[in-house]
């Protein structure tokens, strides 16, 4: 086995940690989000919960145009054509105006219907459906959010993403605060004090959130003009073939890939809601606890992107060989750490979020299940943002539809719609998922790049 280059361990964290952090962030106001909302009752954590994955769907359609972006300007500095990439951060305002008035259209549009499709319990349908649709109505602003996310962490900024996630969230938890409960009496450093309260529930979290992406949005784009490396120039609005061409080349296959894995989310997690509410509730809670675990793992994914990209624009193999084996080594370290702390406090994580036995029962089971894999989808995230950082989509695309179609649906629909058997079985198919992810993305690594 040939040693690990540590030194390059501060390049390596000085990208992936603002990242993390920004993750820690959402993940910390997500948890709080649905402990609030927990607080509701069964009901309200089950309508925000049920759409969730369609959430995912139309967030990683989005995020495939950002990945076009990123493998394009991370290839262009590393090669030192810094022209190059100013015109593709220009063009990516064009992308910003068009996906994302299309997707706000489709999603409201959508938003009656969403409810239905998704299999969620009649007597919430009306209150899921009401959600989505404020959650959406700023979806330009969330648009901006990811796609120059995405352009400013090519350029080697992951900080100002973090710092904008970072506002997003404190504005989310303090509206959450306002608009979810009603008044009440509290007690501040042992005085009691009245704190206003909208009494709004689910509509109030919804609304908190679409407040909150919306300054997001006019965040991070004023961030973007103002950047010394790659602000835009004000021909944004003319397409530039040779930006968009290469760009679209990366994104499409990414946008398909996370579109077709989206939508598998979409088709299990509405077998899922045809078990009943416990195992929806039961689910949307172990989502939301196993997303803080993952954060080391999407964290690297994002350096491992912008630093192979680099490396492949300037041609260094060698640089690129070494970062690899580093980055595989830091990333399985790190998600055995998190898998292990995941397993050993999965019921007390469970408890945070809903107060039913049931609940916490089924939702810790699945927990520890999935821990045990972790490490070996580590492997898997690290790979795939190496190859997006290079340009090659087309291989985590074919990977990851057939491991969504061919293992996690085929297998849950077996086992939930023919065999009748419970949430436990379909978590097993998704561990099973990760597992053949694992597997394909080894097998080609050791086939390139050893």
């Amino acid at each position: 086995m040939r040693k690990l280059n540590f030194r390059m361990l501060p390049l390596v964290f000085a990208l992936a940690w603002p990242t993390m952090l920004e993750q820690l962030m959402q993940t910390a106001v997500q948890y709080i989000d649905t402990a609030m909302v927990g607080s509701l009752g069964t009901d309200a954590t089950a309508a925000v919960g049920s759409t969730t994955t369609v959430n995912w769907l139309v967030g990683s359609s989005v995020s495939a145009l950002g990945v076009g972006f990123l493998a394009f300007i991370s290839q262009s500095l590393g090669a030192g054509k810094r022209e190059l990439a100013v015109r593709a951060s220009s063009q990516s305002i064009s992308a910003v105006l068009l996906s994302g008035l299309f997707f706000t259209a489709v999603t409201l549009a959508a938003s009656p219907a969403v409810p239905s499709l998704m299999q969620v319990d009649e007597s919430i349908r009306k209150l899921a459906s009401e959600y989505f649709f404020i959650l959406y109505t700023p979806m330009l602003f969330r648009t901006a959010t990811i796609i120059f996310g995405a352009v400013l962490r090519a350029a080697g900024d992951s900080k100002t993403p973090m710092l904008v996630g970072f506002a997003v969230n404190i504005i989310n938890v303090v509206l959450n605060f306002l608009l979810i409960y009603p008044t009440r009496t509290v007690n501040l450093f042992g005085r009691e004090t009245v704190l206003y309260g909208a009494d709004m529930g689910v509509i109030g979290a919804a609304t908190a959130s679409s407040v909150a992406f919306t300054a997001g949005g006019i965040l991070i784009t004023a961030a973007l003009l103002r950047h010394k490396t790659i602000a835009p120039e004000k021909t944004f609005l003319r397409p530039d073939r040779e930006i968009l061409t290469p760009c679209l080349k990366v994104a499409l296959p990414n946008m398909l890939q996370r579109f077709g894995t989206s939508f598998g989310y979409v088709v299990f997690a509405s077998m899922i809601n045809s078990l009943g509410e416990i195992s929806t509730a039961a689910h949307t809670v172990a989502n939301t606890v196993e997303s803080a675990f993952y954060i080391p793992g999407y964290g690297m994914q994002a350096a491992a992107a912008t630093l192979m990209g680099n490396a492949h624009g300037a041609g260094d193999r060698e640089k690129a060989k070494e970062l690899s084996r580093l980055l595989i080594f830091i990333e399985v370290t790190l998600m055995i750490l998190s898998g292990g702390l995941l397993f050993i406090f999965a019921e007390r994580m469970a408890g945070l979020f809903s107060d039913s036995a049931e609940v916490i029962s089924l939702c810790s089971a699945v927990l520890r299940m999935v821990a045990l894999s972790e490490p070996f989808y580590g492997v898997s995230l690290i790979i795939e943002g190496m190859l997006q950082g290079i340009g090659n989509t087309k291989t985590p695309f074919i990977f990851n539809i057939a491991g969504m179609w061919g293992i996690r649906i085929a297998g849950t629909f077996i086992c939930i719609t023919l065999l009748s058997m419970g949430l436990i079985s379909a978590w097993a198919c998704m561990i099973g998922h990760n597992l053949m992810l694992f597997t394909a993305f080894a097998l080609y690594y050791k086939k390139k790049y050893r």
